[in-house]
């Protein structure tokens, strides 16, 4: 997600403790500054471009590599869609397809985030006209097992043990919130479950303090936050809560690609040393679909905003 958790938690066992999304920022739950976070994120219009040969933050010891010519608009000439969620049914989301991801309720989320994530609960995930709407409420779960003291509910949605990709292009329709202290993200983790180690990639970040700032990140074990060598870069769609936008990602051996509607704006480039720790982005990652609250990168909250709503119209993944 923005701050991804910046040591994101993939809910696996293996884990380390310190991870969880922030997206943008992996989110790093390290005493890690957050003003020094979000200044290393670099900005720019949607022509710009960040990969291991034009690092986005200080500190980057990178390779001399020719960068790839940025992929063509839209989907890619005769690869084909291997798999979807047009949310065309009525109800929870489809249990074929996604998991809730309620871990770390009980001992809270990592970067401070204030929302507790609920399972199987329409209030929070919710199908319906063609939609998937995750649905922020300011509310105490007090009655739930797992219930770690949050004032807030939402829902964190994963494609893992269900499906995962190596190489594709991915599109996702979505509408996002921006009240005060919203954190919506649409971003993969390596299913082999070490956060950096096996890869991030943030398609869309976004923080309601920032309304229209959408963030794209790839990191790794040497592209990290924590380590002062993440990968951000932005672009600013003005009407992102307004009006629905595609979230693209193009990845294949040669490299990471991140844009919207058409537009690609980050691009991260394949070293080609054989470097896990640079490049480990061909081994299978999974898809997460969430909205957080507050934390290092959302900040304060605005009660005023909730019921805040995370439309997504669709998921599609395209392979060759």
């Amino acid at each position: 997600m923005h701050f991804l958790d910046a040591l994101r938690s993939t809910s696996q066992t293996t884990l380390i403790a310190v991870v969880h999304k922030c997206s943008q920022y992996s989110r790093v739950f390290v005493a890690v500054s957050v003003l020094s976070t979000v200044s290393a994120c670099g900005g720019g219009a949607a022509s710009a471009t960040a990969s291991p040969s034009t690092p986005v933050s200080s500190g980057n010891s990178t390779p001399v590599v020719s960068a790839p010519a940025l992929p063509s608009a839209g989907i890619p000439a005769n690869w084909k869609l291997v798999w979807s969620d047009e949310f065309d049914h009525a109800g929870l989301p489809d249990a074929s397809k996604w998991m809730f991801d309620t871990e770390r309720n009980k001992a809270g989320w990592y970067n401070n985030e204030a929302q507790y994530y609920a399972k199987d609960r329409l209030e929070n995930a919710q199908v319906g006209n063609g939609l998937l709407t995750i649905t922020a409420r300011k509310e105490q779960l007090s009655s739930a097992p797992d219930f770690g003291g949050q004032a807030y509910t939402s829902a964190r949605l994963l494609t893992r043990g269900k499906a995962s990709w190596t190489y594709g292009y991915f599109e996702i329709r979505a509408k996002l919130p921006c009240g005060l202290g919203t954190w919506p993200a649409i971003w993969t983790l390596g299913s082999k479950g070490v956060w950096p180690d096996d890869g991030e990639i943030d398609i869309m970040e976004h923080v309601g303090k920032n309304k229209g700032k959408i963030l794209g990140s790839a990191y790794s074990a040497f592209y990290n936050w924590p380590s002062g060598t993440g990968n951000t870069k932005e672009t600013v769609v003005n009407d992102a809560c307004d009006t629905f936008h595609i979230y693209q990602l193009f990845w294949n051996q040669e490299q990471v690609a991140i844009g919207v509607d058409n537009k690609y704006y980050f691009q991260f480039v394949n070293p080609k040393n054989g470097d896990y720790k640079k490049w480990p982005f061909d081994q299978p990652q999974y898809l997460i679909l969430n909205l957080a609250i507050g934390g290092d990168l959302g900040g304060t909250v605005d009660d005023s905003i909730f019921p805040s709503k995370f439309d997504i119209d669709y998921v599609r993944v395209y392979q060759q």
